[in-house]
């Protein structure tokens, strides 16, 4: 998919042309810092707009932004999808909360929150040293599905939406996960990928 098409589904997401100019600038400053550093895999660099972009931009469908609430990202990296979730964000009583472990993707991220002026909290060294009191709970990329439940189960501290962005195993890896998922869930298809799918979790305390 390229750019021009990603741009045209995220103006129909809700995503204003100014945040398509922020997002812009955010993948020139990506693929710099990629030059010295891993963020993303150099195979996709060529597909961001869809491969990273679209993915995690998609995810405002299943959210909220008007309530008085917060967003946590688990294991951010180079952003996805919480940095670009922030972008979109317009309510500055909704807040979303990066967090990430290392310290390189940390640098890239406090840069990046400063050169797009956008207004997101990051907290870094590993989530359990900091209190996940969100009311979303959104992972990319971030630990296999059973410890995202576990951890969305019992170290999270209230209820709130699970918001995973899964591969075309996603049913397999839920049929394993049924004897001890038990809240509500669904599956919906990925805007990037029909194969894959956004996995929705209500999790109740």
């Amino acid at each position: 998919m390229k750019a021009d098409e990603v741009k045209v589904i995220l103006k129909n997401l809700g995503f204003t042309s100014e945040d398509v100019e922020k997002l812009d600038l955010f993948i020139n400053l990506l693929l710099k810092f990629n030059n010295k550093y891993n963020l993303i895999s150099k195979n996709t660099e060529k597909e961001v707009w869809s491969r990273h972009i679209l993915d995690s931009a998609q995810l405002v469908k299943f959210i909220d932004f008007n309530k008085s609430d917060s967003l946590a990202d688990l294991g951010s990296g180079a952003g996805f999808p919480g940095l670009i979730l922030s972008i979109f964000n317009k309510n500055n009583k909704f807040h979303v909360k990066l967090y990430e472990k290392s310290k390189v993707k940390c640098y890239f991220l406090k840069d990046a929150i400063i050169r797009l002026n956008i207004k997101c909290f990051l907290y870094e060294n590993d989530y359990q040293s900091h209190i996940l009191d969100s009311d979303y709970i959104v992972a990319r990329a971030f630990k296999k599905l059973p410890e995202v439940i576990r951890i969305s189960r019992e170290i999270a501290t209230k209820s709130h939406k699970l918001i995973v962005l899964k591969g075309k195993s996603a049913q397999e890896e839920l049929n394993k996960l049924s004897k001890d998922l038990n809240y509500k869930y669904r599956l919906e298809t990925s805007l990037t990928n029909k194969d894959s799918k956004v996995l929705i979790v209500n999790i109740s305390k």
